[in-house]
C-alpha cells in the first residue's frame, strides 16, 4: 500500500491506551480478498487482554462522563476532521482488506467522517425533561446519563462507517467503548483509532481488540462491567450473543441479516427502477444487509424490467477494488464464493433462468460475475436472509397486495426499496411494509441524520441519528418533595 501517512497502517491491538504489537505468539494474517496475497498481521489477543481493556474502560468512564457535552464535542470534531484529511489513505487500507471498489471505499471514510461529525454535534443535545407533579408540592424532572461501558461488535461489509455509526454515538453519550472489529478487516477500525488518539481522546476510552472472534467477543459479552452491546452480524450469532447478555442483563442491539425486497410497480419510472435496481443489489458486491435480495416486479412491466437490467448488469466492470473502474469487486473469501455458487445452482436446478452471468469471473478466485435470475421463487435458497453477493433474484407479481405478501414473507425486516408513481399508493406501500428503512423511488437513503435498524429478526435499536445516541444513554427520573 502506498500510503500518504504510513502511521495510518498500524498492526497492532488498543487497549487502555497502549499499542500491543504481533510478537512471536500465535497472530492472524488478514488477506487481500482480490489477489490473495497477505495485508498484515495484527496479534492474537487473550480473553484477559479483552477483560483488561474492559477494566481500563471502566476506569475512564468515571472521568469522560464528566466532561461536558461541549469538551465531547471538540474531540470528536477534531477526529472528524482528521479522518476527512486522511480521506484517500483510509481507502486504500479499506480497498486492501476487504476489497470495495477504492470510489465506494472513498465514499465509504466519507460517510465515516460525517457520522463523527454528525455525533460531536449531538454530544451537545442530551436533553432531559420537566414534567408536571401529581402534587403541587413535587417537582419532577427526568435526566439521561450515559450506560457506562459499552462493547461494539463490527463486521467486514462496512469496516469504517460501521465502527464510526456505533463509536461515534457511545462517545458523544458519555460512554467508554472496547470495540472487536471483524478479522477478516481489522486495519479500517484500528486506523480509525490511531486518528482517535492523534485527536486528544484520553487513554482507556476506546479500545481496539484484535485476535479471535469467539474467544473475545465472549469475553466482552460475559463481563459485568460491560453494561451495553452493539452487534452487526448474523442472526444466528445475534440471537446466541441476546441469550449471554441475559445473564447481566445488558443493552443491546441488534443489526442482523435481511432479505430485503425491491418492488416496482407497473406505473413506475423504469429507467429510475432499473438504475436504483443495480445500484441497491450490485453496490459493495452486494455484500451488505441493506442490498435489495429479492425484486419483485409487476407482471405488465417484468420482462422489459428484466431486459433492462440484464443489459446494464453485464456492462458492470468487475476487478480488484483498487482500479478506479472498478464497480463490483471480489467477494470476501472463498468460502463466500463457494455459497453463491451453491445457492445459484440449488436455484437453477429449481427452476430458475439465468439471463446474466451465472459463474465466476476470471478475474481472480474470489470474484463471482454479477448475476441475474428470474423465474426464483421464495422457497429457493438465494432468497434467503441474505446472500451477500451480486445476484439480483427477479419474481413476478400481479397486484399491490400480492407484493406486499412476498415482501412481509420472511422472517426479516431491515430495508426495503419500491417504485411507483401513484403517491397514493405510496401512502399504502409505505406503512405496510414490515422493515426499518424504507426508500421510495430511491436506494441512496442511508445517512447520518436518519435512524438505521430492523424490525423482526432483523434486529432492534437504531443506529446513527439522535435516535443512535439515545441508544447508548439510562433514563433517571427525578422526585423532588415538600417544595415550598
Amino acid at each position: 500500500m502506498q500510503l500518504k501517512c504510513a502511521n495510518l497502517f498500524e498492526q497492532s491491538a488498543y487497549v487502555g491506551g497502549t499499542w500491543i504489537e504481533a510478537t512471536s505468539q500465535p497472530n492472524d494474517t488478514v488477506v487481500n480478498p482480490a489477489n490473495g496475497e497477505a495485508v498484515g498481521r495484527v496479534p492474537r489477543l487473550t480473553a484477559a487482554q479483552a477483560n483488561d481493556a474492559v477494566s481500563h474502560a471502566a476506569t475512564a468512564f468515571d472521568e469522560w462522563r464528566e466532561w461536558s457535552g461541549r469538551e465531547r464535542a471538540c474531540v470528536l470534531r477534531e477526529w472528524a476532521q482528521l479522518v476527512k484529511a486522511h480521506r484517500d489513505d483510509l481507502a486504500i487500507i479499506l480497498s486492501s482488506e476487504q476489497g470495495k471498489p477504492i470510489h465506494e471505499a472513498r465514499a465509504e471514510i466519507a460517510q465515516a467522517a460525517n457520522y463523527i461529525e454528525w455525533f460531536s454535534e449531538e454530544s451537545r443535545r442530551i436533553y432531559g425533561d420537566n414534567m408536571p407533579a401529581a402534587r403541587r408540592s413535587q417537582r419532577v424532572h427526568v435526566i439521561r446519563q450515559p450506560v457506562g461501558v459499552c462493547a461494539a461488535i463490527t463486521s467486514w461489509t462496512f469496516p469504517s462507517s460501521m465502527v464510526a455509526r456505533k463509536i461515534g454515538a457511545a462517545l458523544a453519550a458519555g460512554c467508554t467503548v472496547v470495540l472487536k472489529p471483524s478479522s477478516e478487516a481489522p486495519f479500517s477500525a484500528l486506523a480509525l483509532c490511531v486518528l482517535a488518539e492523534n485527536a486528544g481522546l484520553p487513554r482507556g476510552v476506546f479500545s481496539v481488540l484484535t485476535g479471535d472472534d469467539d474467544t473475545l467477543v465472549q469475553a466482552l459479552v460475559d463481563s459485568p462491567q460491560v453494561r451495553k452491546v452493539s452487534f452487526t452480524g448474523s442472526i444466528e450469532t445475534g440471537k446466541q450473543l441476546m441469550a449471554r447478555c441475559a445473564n447481566t442483563v445488558k443493552k443491546v442491539s441488534l443489526e442482523l441479516g435481511a432479505s430485503s425486497p425491491f418492488i416496482v410497480f407497473d406505473d413506475a419510472d423504469l429507467d429510475l427502477a432499473v438504475s436504483g435496481a443495480v445500484a441497491a443489489r450490485f453496490r459493495h458486491t452486494g455484500q451488505a444487509a441493506m442490498c435489495a435480495n429479492r425484486f419483485l416486479i409487476q407482471d405488465s412491466v417484468h420482462d422489459e424490467f428484466v431486459r433492462r437490467l440484464a443489459g446494464k448488469v453485464k456492462a458492470l466492470k468487475v476487478g480488484d477494488g483498487m482500479r478506479d473502474d472498478s464497480q463490483v469487486g471480489p467477494l470476501i473469501d472463498g468460502a463466500a464464493l463457494a455459497r453463491i455458487e451453491a445457492m445459484v445452482a440449488q436455484a437453477v436446478s429449481a427452476g430458475a433462468k439465468v439471463v446474466a452471468g451465472g459463474q465466476r469471473h476470471p478475474a481472480g478466485p474470489n470474484f463471482y460475475q454479477p448475476t441475474v435470475l428470474t423465474d426464483v421463487d421464495p422457497s429457493m435458497d438465494i432468497c434467503g436472509d441474505e446472500i451477500l453477493g451480486p445476484v439480483a433474484s427477479v419474481m413476478r407479481f400481479s397486484d399491490e397486495a400480492e407484493a406486499l405478501r412476498l415482501a412481509n414473507q420472511p422472517r426479516t425486516g431491515l430495508a426495503a426499496y419500491f417504485y411507483t408513481s401513484d403517491l397514493n399508493r405510496s401512502f399504502r406501500v409505505v406503512e405496510a411494509l414490515e422493515c426499518g428503512v424504507v426508500g421510495v423511488n430511491e436506494t441512496l437513503v442511508f445517512n447520518e441524520v436518519a435512524p438505521f435498524g430492523g424490525v423482526k429478526e432483523s434486529g432492534m435499536g437504531r443506529e446513527g441519528s439522535h435516535y443512535g445516541v439515545d441508544e447508548y444513554l439510562d433514563t433517571k427520573y427525578v422526585c423532588i418533595g415538600n417544595v415550598g
